[in-house]
């Protein structure tokens, strides 16, 4: 599995590369690029272990899937930061590669100390995926930032509305808690716990037990200059995937 993780994203660094776990697993804190700054995140998870069926007739089975999906950036200034997924990219169980889509995403954050104290911003993503990921083609998500640095800690919250936009099927708008406890242990490695806790639709609201819920151990730290947030996490109520590792890596320019 650690090989197939490597030689995939080295691939898309070289030119190309019941509900399941999205193409992107992160709790989004503070970190903006500068006016003009370039960036490169490459998401990967693998589902190691989960339900082996699809959601839905046509819908590509989540079990042993491996996601990579190159994120790019760009620093607008005052704040605000552009992003392109681009491709959205999949290797099912079936071993055949497939890219299945791209999403565009806007963030900001507001001025605050880098080094401590309280910040918070918002980001909006839009996105068009293939049927076999979702059966209605263009969805969007609103999210809200929160956090603080003391210390040694960083934590953050996010709030997550997820709604369609186009598609046959009837989709009501759903909630999602996202949280990130972080402790450093040297300066440029920090053990934390990540929380993804579906709310579900607004009109049963809460009921934990009908909706998505994982829980991932993680770890940041950098090799030279590039950046790694390293995952394990695990699944539970109605999530699909029940083991799955995770790896964000960001690519120096």
């Amino acid at each position: 599995m650690i090989v197939r993780l490597g030689l995939l994203a080295l691939g898309m660094l070289c030119g190309t590369a019941a509900r399941a776990t999205d193409e992107e697993i992160q709790v989004y804190v503070d970190d903006i690029g500068a006016k003009g700054a370039v960036g490169l995140d490459i998401h990967i998870n693998h589902v190691l272990a989960g339900d082996p069926g699809a959601d839905y007739p046509g819908g590509e089975p989540s079990l042993h899937r491996l996601r990579v999906t190159p994120e790019f950036s760009l620093g607008l200034g005052n704040g605000f930061e552009a992003g392109l997924y681009l491709p959205l990219a999949t290797i099912a169980s079936d071993d055949v590669f497939r890219i299945q889509g791209v999403k565009f995403r806007m963030k900001w954050i507001a001025p605050h100390d880098e080094m401590k104290g309280f910040y918070w911003g918002a980001n909006f993503e839009i996105g068009r995926v293939a049927y076999r990921l979702d059966q209605n083609p263009w969805n969007a998500e609103f999210k809200t930032i929160a956090g603080w640095r003391g210390g040694k800690w960083n934590l953050a919250v996010n709030g997550n509305l997820d709604f369609k936009v186009s598609g046959p099927v009837p989709a009501p708008a759903t909630f999602q808690l996202a949280t990130k406890a972080a402790y450093s242990i040297t300066p440029g490695f920090a053990l934390g716990i990540e929380s993804y806790n579906d709310f579900g639709t607004f009109d049963r609201f809460g009921v934990f037990s009908e909706n998505e819920q994982a829980t991932y151990l993680t770890a940041d730290t950098h090799i030279g200059k590039w950046d790694l947030n390293l995952g394990v996490g695990w699944g539970y109520a109605a999530s699909a995937d029940h083991l799955i590792a995770k790896m964000i890596v960001g690519v120096p320019f």
